[in-house]
């Protein structure tokens, strides 16, 4: 069975940080470009980054940008988000999706066609 699993959400406190990891199962996840998405109660999906599948190109939302840092190890079929400086904003279900369409290194959700259950993420002092 092809999944995704992400794990390292918690709750914590404005400017600290969390690591979520995506890992695979029944599948690599080498040839694919990997992405981290949230939801917010009452929001749709939106992108928060990328990584292209050798993990040399990536993308950020601009909400995000010089906090969070995406990166992947191949030999380990994971895909991590460091989150720092984190903000009450923040708060939601992180979800990884894997782009196995080749849609290019988008920040799109319907370009990504294999989910995680997703792991929440609560900023809140």
């Amino acid at each position: 069975q092809l999944q995704l699993v992400e794990s390292g959400g918690g709750l914590v406190q404005p400017g600290g940080s969390l690591r979520l990891s995506c890992a695979a199962s029944g599948f690599t996840l080498d040839k694919y470009a990997i992405g981290w998405f949230r939801q917010a109660p009452g929001k749709e999906r939106e992108g928060v980054s990328c990584i292209s599948s050798s993990g040399g190109r990536t993308n950020y939302a601009d909400s995000v940008k010089g906090r969070f840092t995406i990166s992947r190890d191949n030999a380990k079929n994971t895909v991590y988000l460091q989150m720092n400086s984190l903000k009450p904003e923040d708060t939601a279900v992180y979800y990884c999706g894997a782009d196995r369409l080749f849609a290019g290194l988008t920040l799109d959700h319907y370009e990504y066609d294999l989910w995680g259950q997703g792991t929440q993420v609560t900023v809140s002092s």
